[in-house]
């Protein structure tokens, strides 16, 4: 019975993580086009939900990684989970409210690290799954920043070639129309990756306490972690997305287009392989590299430096909360 309570406990805190997930990354997928009026707020935050939802289906690859390849699995507990979770939402919410895009991912893998190397010391960390954090948090915001320069630089070339600059209105309303189908694809990849974080939790959980046999996520658990997800989505954080779509770099419909098709892509790649990435560095490069190569000085530096070092401190800001928190539950416990 104790066991079924913290599991419950877990789903409640898993998918409260989720909706706040939702609430600061709906920014990825939908600022650009709210920045350059693709599209209304209202339609946006409806079709980030929708393809939200959808794309939690398609893997749990990532989930896999998280639940079982972070942190040995002899000392996973209701409790450590709970803690992780706690430390994950509590940054979550802090950076949502401060409108600071962050890694949401990442708030989990450091809630996870904290409360690991309290219960276990460093020896509780798995190096596999921490490589593939690694590859997602430098590797992929570099892809990132690079594919949002090669698509400018392609796509400025094409329209200089077989378009005069009398049709520079209609180019950017087809690049306008065209973030209708970026957005979605970005959503769909958000939904791809970052639903399973809460999936792989749940999983963790129901099999630590015995429910399940085998690390394999119920088909419950994808529609509840996607549900959320969308939910987050709807609620919206509309203070990310000013500090993306306008912080950053003024965007135009071209570079809006060219940093979501760019972002989508890395992320379903990435997803597949099972490594756990932030949509919100990905996008955020792509959108840097959109705009340096065609004004560097318009880039607001500032705030792309400010942003960089709020992901440094992602997982040492979210380990330190769990682990000093587990700490004292196991003090006082």
């Amino acid at each position: 019975m104790g066991s079924l309570i913290l599991v419950i406990v877990i789903i409640i805190l898993a998918w409260a993580y989720d909706f706040w997930n939702g609430a600061n990354d709906c920014a990825n997928s939908i600022a650009t086009t709210v920045s350059t009026r693709a599209l209304p707020f209202k339609r946006a935050i409806f079709l980030a939900s929708f393809f939200n939802l959808f794309g939690a289906f398609v893997t749990t690859a990532v989930a896999k990684t998280i639940g079982k390849g972070i942190v040995s699995s002899e000392i996973i507990t209701q409790q450590l989970l709970i803690f992780a979770l706690i430390g994950a939402i509590s940054w979550v919410v802090l950076s949502t409210k401060s409108g600071i895009p962050i890694s949401v991912t990442h708030s989990l893998i450091g809630g996870l690290i904290g409360t690991a190397i309290v219960s276990g010391g460093i020896s509780a960390l798995l190096s596999k799954g921490l490589l593939k954090v690694l590859i997602g948090l430098f590797l992929a915001p570099t892809i990132g920043f690079l594919s949002g320069v090669f698509l400018i630089i392609i796509f400025s070339w094409l329209i200089k070639i077989f378009f005069s600059k009398s049709l520079a209105f209609k180019i950017s309303q087809f690049f306008r129309f065209g973030q209708i189908f970026s957005a979605s694809a970005v959503s769909f990849s958000h939904g791809v990756n970052d639903t399973q974080n809460a999936m792989a939790i749940i999983t963790a959980s129901l099999f630590a306490a015995g429910f399940l046999t085998e690390f394999k996520v119920p088909l419950w658990v994808i529609f509840g972690s996607g549900t959320f997800m969308a939910l987050g989505t709807l609620y919206g954080g509309q203070t990310v997305i000013k500090t993306l779509g306008r912080k950053i770099y003024k965007i135009q419909p071209l570079h809006g287009f060219c940093a979501e098709i760019s972002s989508a892509i890395i992320v379903i790649l990435h997803s597949l392989a099972g490594i756990p990435l932030s949509t919100t560095q990905i996008i955020s490069s792509a959108v840097v590299g959109a705009g340096a190569i065609e004004r560097r000085a318009l880039v607001n530096w500032r705030k792309v430096i400010g942003i960089f070092f709020t992901w440094l401190f992602t997982i040492p800001g979210a380990a330190i909360i769990s682990g000093i928190s587990f700490s004292i539950f196991k003090c006082i416990t």
